[in-house]
């Protein structure tokens, strides 16, 4: 009987594997409508994405054979794609990295592979984008790396933002949040809203916002804003999905709630929805307490809004 289950359950994952290669492309000789194939796609992305990785890590990350990844990198490099740099710490590895026009070729591919996602996810209504992304995510979890023992965790920096730090906290607000609830433009929209105005009205002594980097890529930011002389508003809270576990969402509301502290405010609020569960858990850890809840839709659901406050 075990071995009966054992081999409907092989054929579901064969019969799985042939649809999912079909859906995505992966059995035509070039993906996306390009000369290149999937696997180097795949190492494209990952340059344009990492700070100046070695060969030796490019090959570990993507279980490629060292050879055969040497090759396709030389015809990178041929094609003036790709560049080296030596290593100072080791003479013996080099820094592969994107060549500008190697980021022009690039641009259309990632453009397309957005597209096509955004095509294969767009025809669902927002409860089944949910469940299909749930679905990618378990799968991976369960076929992947078993996860390491538990150790320190990934380290991260906070600071102040740079000239596009913004742009990449529309965008990502915008992107995650249609990804995990099914969030409309309008969402975006009012991410906009909010950042514009704190840009245009910024009171250094008063307000602050925080990006938070981790391995020279940004995960996750917050904003403390003046609502009034005594109220201060936390805002734009956000933890890439990579980043979390970590740690690093406490850390972003405890750095609000000692600076609204140390810059005289006595009441700490914020606003946000009954199914931000992880967020809601970390606003309680520190002290918050629901004040108000309205019932509405917006950003095309029916949500319940929850105003927080946290006396300081």
């Amino acid at each position: 009987m075990a071995h009966g289950v054992l081999e409907r359950r092989g054929e579901a994952a064969r019969r799985f594997n042939r649809f999912y290669t079909r859906r995505i492309g992966v059995l035509h000789d070039g993906v996306y409508d390009s000369s290149f194939s999937l696997t180097q796609v795949r190492v494209l992305y990952e340059l344009a994405h990492r700070d100046r990785p070695t060969a030796t890590a490019l090959g570990r990350d993507l279980g490629l054979d060292a050879g055969y990844l040497s090759r396709l990198l030389r015809g990178f490099e041929k094609r003036g794609l790709v560049t080296r740099t030596r290593s100072p710490r080791d003479g013996r590895q080099s820094h592969l990295a994107l060549t500008a026009h190697g980021r022009k070729v690039f641009a259309p591919l990632n453009a397309r592979s957005h597209d096509d996602v955004a095509a294969m996810l767009g025809g669902l209504s927002p409860a089944a984008q949910a469940r299909a992304t749930e679905a990618m995510q378990t799968i991976e979890q369960l076929l992947g790396d078993p996860p390491a023992a538990p150790a320190v965790p990934a380290s991260y920096v906070l600071r102040e933002p740079r000239p596009g730090d913004l742009g990449w906290v529309v965008h990502r607000h915008g992107a995650v949040y249609a990804l995990e609830y099914g969030y409309d433009q309008t969402f975006e929209a009012l991410v906009a809203e909010i950042v514009a105005h704190f840009v245009r009205s910024y009171d250094p002594k008063r307000e602050r916002c925080w990006i938070a980097e981790q391995n020279g890529e940004i995960v996750g930011c917050v904003f403390l804003v003046k609502q009034s002389r005594t109220v201060a508003k936390l805002r734009l809270l956000l933890v890439e999905p990579q980043a979390r576990g970590a740690g690093l969402g406490s850390r972003l509301v405890a750095e609000c709630v000692q600076f609204a502290r140390e810059a005289g405010y006595r009441t700490l609020t914020l606003w946000t929805q009954s199914e931000l569960l992880a967020a809601r858990r970390l606003y309680a850890a520190a002290g918050f307490r629901v004040v108000r809840k309205d019932r509405n839709r917006s950003f095309g659901k029916a949500l319940v809004s929850e105003t927080w406050e946290l006396k300081l």
